[in-house]
């Protein structure tokens, strides 16, 4: 059996020299070290292959060269065996990982080979930035242990070496803290009877879960085995909707209007003048410290609503105690109280990088750019250690085409902006150079929630080729770019991926139509199927389509698990916009109202969340001959501000109605419809949503053609 070429790694290696010849790798492994840090990573190759341990007579050689830095390696393929030098334990597991990816594929689906040929070569390689990370978010919607163990196994695979986990949010509380067992206990579910309201999905059932301190040992021990360091991020001041629903006296002293809501409390930031709350933090954060290893804490810092301090005498007392002038300040204020709980465990802080905007932080905190390139270089220009990410282009959540599901307030890009994201042609002075640590991509977790969470799919899909684009960006640095190089590359790995069960996204078939022929094509040879909507059954795709109704079809491209968006003739996609007016039970907000809706492109708000028995109402100047139309309440990429149970009615003459279905994730889609509509009700069967408003869409009609 014969290897992978070198020159399909992922990431890129520095160097490689060809030798003369081949060698017969047999199994089992016999592997020689004597190292005893590195006794970690036999075991860890006896996952993959029958591993014997041996001092002499070995054909693999793992040892620990201190002349090459710690994740640096040197891949040796001789006549006398394999060798893997590390300047420490992560370079011996990077030239495994190296290793691995010359075998063949089916040793990540734990299939054994019997023996396999392998060039002659040395492999020479280190990795250009230290932090090469990812944030995986398990509030929004719960991963179990076993779940984020094998995420860990896919960064693993590609070299990325961080994994944050996003702990705390408004959603949930993940994480076991003894001297408060209530926080995960209660925080950690939503729905069904929890006070913790159910948000993006599951919205009838009680849904969640949490990690004791020993799952979380596991899950850190199962992480350093493969060189990545578990960063937990406790997100405060704001996004703490959670523990503020269950501690309401960490909140601002005044009394919040709750009546658009239904008594739901949607107040979500600590109050940074009273004194308890640091209490409480350090009871937090001391357990936090014991548990994890890593340097670095991560203390949130985003998005906090400091209207809610504007509103609070004492906060406002607090203020002019101290001579601010802006509320940000009193963020510097409660950031450094909380970096002064951290040093006294002797960690440091990580944050947001709005958290340095209300002046100086400690020297040793660490900035996480995200929300632009711009705020990327300020927090380097100021001098701190700055992680990369910045939501246009590390924001694995953010749609990849337009057509596909996911945010799109960020941008719309799929891994060809992420593989060619460089510092510089992002503007990045060498000033600013020198303080940039590394990468790091995000997955915020909300629209999962949505799509089957019981299986890995929707993820994989979201992150996985980005994933790879993220690998080689963090590892080569700015080296030399060829996207065309690299996409070969990615393909040729389709099959090691596949044998690591993901659940990647492909590539849309590009469609054609001429002469009254249908066609589709790929470039990676994956499979192509085609769907007739009347009938909306797959159909191996062999040859060109014989129609006079191109619209009718669209198609997707498969192999393995994964999957590609689906592509058709521009006419498929079509949209109409007949003029149309909306009604309801409930008022419209005076800056989302319904005319703005009315226009298409806007959506329109309530002055309150839904209750049992309410309706929004689209009527139609004229009725609406259509193939296809969605109704929908909620933002356009997400499913909150909806009515989260109801059904919806349609009308053929404006006056009577009938049921046609049960809203699914606040929307409800009218398949040909069998007459033209005048009129359609969504009716609201469940009271309040977590929120003040109900947000409504326009109508996407798609016309008969």
């Amino acid at each position: 059996m014969a290897a992978v070429e070198a020159q399909s790694l992922i990431p890129s290696p520095r160097c490689v020299v060809y030798h003369d010849g081949t060698y017969t790798l047999t199994t089992p492994i016999v592997v020689e070290y004597h190292d005893e840090e590195l006794s970690s990573i036999v075991d860890y190759i006896s996952l993959y292959l029958p591993t014997y341990k041996a001092t002499i007579s070995s054909n693999l050689k793992l040892y620990i060269d201190t002349s090459l830095q710690s994740e640096q390696y040197r891949l040796d393929i001789s006549p006398f065996g394999l060798t893997i030098a590390g300047g420490g334990y992560g370079g011996v597991f990077y030239g495994l990982q190296t290793l691995f990816q010359l075998l063949p594929p089916t040793i990540y689906a734990g299939d054994d080979f019997t023996s396999v040929e392998l060039p002659y070569c040395t492999i020479e390689d280190a990795p250009q930035y230290a932090h090469r990370g990812f944030m995986l978010d398990v509030c929004r919607t719960w991963m179990d242990k076993s779940r984020v163990k094998e995420f860990i196994d896919l960064l693993a695979y590609h070299k990325i070496n961080s994994l944050r986990l996003h702990l705390t949010d408004d959603e949930a509380w993940r994480i076991e803290i003894e001297s408060h067992p209530e926080l995960a206990e209660i925080g950690g579910f939503r729905g069904g009877g929890s006070p913790i309201w159910p948000r993006y999905g599951k919205w009838n059932e009680r849904w969640g879960g949490y990690y004791t301190k020993e799952d979380m040992r596991e899950i850190i021990e199962y992480a350093r085995v493969r060189n990545i360091e578990v960063v937990p991020e406790i997100d405060i001041p704001g996004h703490s909707l959670c523990i503020a629903t269950i501690h309401p006296e960490i909140l601002c002293n005044y009394t919040p209007r709750k009546s658009a809501s239904y008594d739901y409390d949607l107040r979500s930031v600590f109050c940074a003048a009273r004194e308890e709350n640091y209490t409480l933090l350090d009871d937090i954060l001391r357990e936090i410290c014991e548990l994890f290893p890593s340097k670095y804490i991560h203390i949130g810092g985003d998005e906090v609503d400091m209207s809610q301090w504007k509103r609070c005498p004492d906060c406002k007392r607090l203020m002019s105690e101290n001579k601010m002038n802006d509320p940000s300040e009193l963020q510097q204020y409660f950031m450094l109280r909380v970096t002064e709980i951290l040093t006294k465990y002797d960690k440091l802080p990580a944050v947001w990088n709005e958290a340095i905007d209300g002046g100086a932080l400690s020297d040793n905190t660490l900035v996480y750019g995200w929300e632009s390139v711009k705020d990327c270089r300020e927090s380097a220009a100021k001098g701190y250690k700055t992680v990369v990410m910045p939501g246009q282009y590390f924001y694995f959540d953010m749609k990849q085409s337009q057509r596909e599901d996911g945010h799109d307030w960020a941008a719309i890009f799929d891994w060809r902006k992420v593989y060619n994201f460089t510092l510089d042609t992002t503007g990045f002075t060498p000033i600013e150079q020198h303080s940039v640590i590394g990468f790091e991509a995000s997955f915020f977790s909300e629209l999962y929630a949505s799509h089957n969470p019981e299986t890995q799919d929707y993820l994989h899909y979201m992150t996985f080729p980005r994933a790879l684009a993220l690998a080689e960006v963090a590892w080569i640095g700015d080296r030399e770019r060829d996207t065309e190089a690299f996409y070969r590359r990615m393909v040729a790995h389709y099959d090691r991926m596949d044998a690591m069960g993901i659940a990647y996204r492909l590539d849309a078939p590009v469609v054609e139509y001429s002469d009254g022929l249908l066609s589709a094509s790929v470039k990676d040879n994956s499979d192509i199927y085609y769907i007739n909507e009347l009938s909306n059954r797959e159909i191996l795709y062999t040859t060109p389509i014989k129609t006079t109704k191109p619209w009718e079809y669209y198609f997707v491209a498969h192999r393995g698990k994964a999957s590609s968006p689906k592509s058709a003739v521009s006419s498929h996609f079509k949209t109409i916009t007949p003029p149309f007016s909306i009604t309801s039970s409930m008022d419209d907000s005076e800056r989302f109202s319904f005319e703005k809706a009315q226009d298409y492109g806007r959506l329109a708000r309530t002055t309150r969340a839904g209750d049992i028995g309410d309706w929004v109402k689209f009527t139609f100047f004229t009725p609406v001959e259509c193939r296809r139309m969605k109704v929908a309440t909620g933002n356009f990429q997400l499913p909150r501000y909806i009515f989260e149970n109801g059904y919806v009615e349609v009308s053929y003459d404006g006056v009577s109605f009938e049921y046609i279905g049960d809203l699914e994730c606040g929307m409800y889609i009218i398949e040909q419809p069998k007459r033209a509509i005048k009129a359609v009700r969504i009716i609201c069967t469940s009271q309040g949503n977590g929120a003040e408003w109900v947000s409504i869409q326009p109508p996407t009609i798609y016309p008969k053609l």
